[in-house]
């Protein structure tokens, strides 16, 4: 039913808004999106229409759902996430329920937006070699050190992607990051690239999302090609991994 679906966008839409809450639920709540769009039939979703006498909007506000849809599911192949599947509404002779779609719709322009700023995925397709938090200092093998980031395994040249729309603050080398690349997302939130053989953006720049902006590299304190990622919030490192969770 249009109530069910909008519920469920409804769900996710407030997911993304908390960014620190919607991470480690946000698969769940999309998979939970594409159930009830699979189970959304034409005729469930148009039973309320027949009075309502607007066809034409009706078309309007369906093909725009469906291309903001396709649009999430841009966003979601471009940093490596499954997609969301749905099928094509036929308007056949019935007319729609266009209130409910004028909603429905509001909120998927929220959601779009949401989802295209906010860190998601992952910035290169690889494995681990170093996570966040403490760890022995590898410049020091008596000591220790917080890791403020992910280290991922790469080679050099290796394209690196931005994982969320926003604009470059910082393309230049930044002490022990080496060759960095800063992006300034919404909410507080940045997102750091370090090491970079090769920076691909500018200050002031607007990125979007799956954008390469740099190559991976070893500048800086490293010990060898890799490529070194930061999310910020409020200036202060937070685990990038639970923003990795829908590939999880």
């Amino acid at each position: 039913m249009v109530m069910v679906l909008m519920s469920a966008i409804m769900r996710l839409n407030n997911q993304v808004v908390q960014q620190s809450q919607e991470n480690s639920r946000l698969h769940s709540q999309i998979a939970t999106l594409q159930g009830e769009i699979d189970k959304t039939t034409e005729d469930a979703m148009l039973a309320s229409a027949e009075k309502e006498g607007n066809r034409s909007k009706a078309v309007g506000y369906i093909e725009s759902i469906q291309s903001k849809l396709k649009s999430i599911n841009n966003y979601l192949s471009k940093r490596g996430l499954r997609s969301i599947s749905f099928k094509t509404v036929n308007i056949s002779n019935k007319k729609n329920d266009t209130k409910m779609y004028s909603e429905f719709n509001a909120y998927l322009d929220k959601l779009v937006n949401n989802i295209a700023y906010m860190p998601m995925g992952y910035p290169k397709l690889s494995s681990f070699t170093s996570f966040f938090g403490y760890r022995g200092n590898p410049f020091d093998f008596g000591g220790s050190e917080f890791h403020p980031g992910l280290d991922f395994r790469g080679q050099k040249g290796d394209a690196v992607k931005c994982t969320a729309s926003g604009r470059v603050i910082w393309a230049s080398r930044a002490g022990g990051y080496g060759n960095c690349v800063k992006i300034k997302h919404t909410n507080g939130l940045e997102t750091w690239y370090g090491h970079l053989s090769k920076i691909s953006v500018r200050e002031g720049q607007r990125v979007t999302v799956g954008d390469v902006i740099g190559k991976v590299g070893s500048t800086g304190r490293s010990t060898g090609p890799h490529l070194h990622y930061e999310i910020r919030k409020n200036g202060q490192p937070v685990n990038p991994k639970q923003y990795l969770s829908l590939n999880m």
